[in-house]
């Protein structure tokens, strides 16, 4: 099921936020890497979507 443009680009924006935190906290390698991942699948699944 593909999921609505808007929901995904909030999606997008809510990794970005978490990614962006924990650099700035500097977490963790492995929850940077986590969280970097996490956003290039949702872009990955946006651009697959054709938006």
């Amino acid at each position: 099921m593909e999921i609505a443009k808007e929901e995904l680009i909030r999606r997008i924006e809510l990794a970005r936020r978490a990614l962006n935190e924990s650099i700035d906290l500097n977490a963790e390698y492995e929850e940077i890497y986590l969280n970097s991942v996490n956003l290039d699948k949702l872009i990955e699944e946006y651009i697959a979507c054709g938006y």
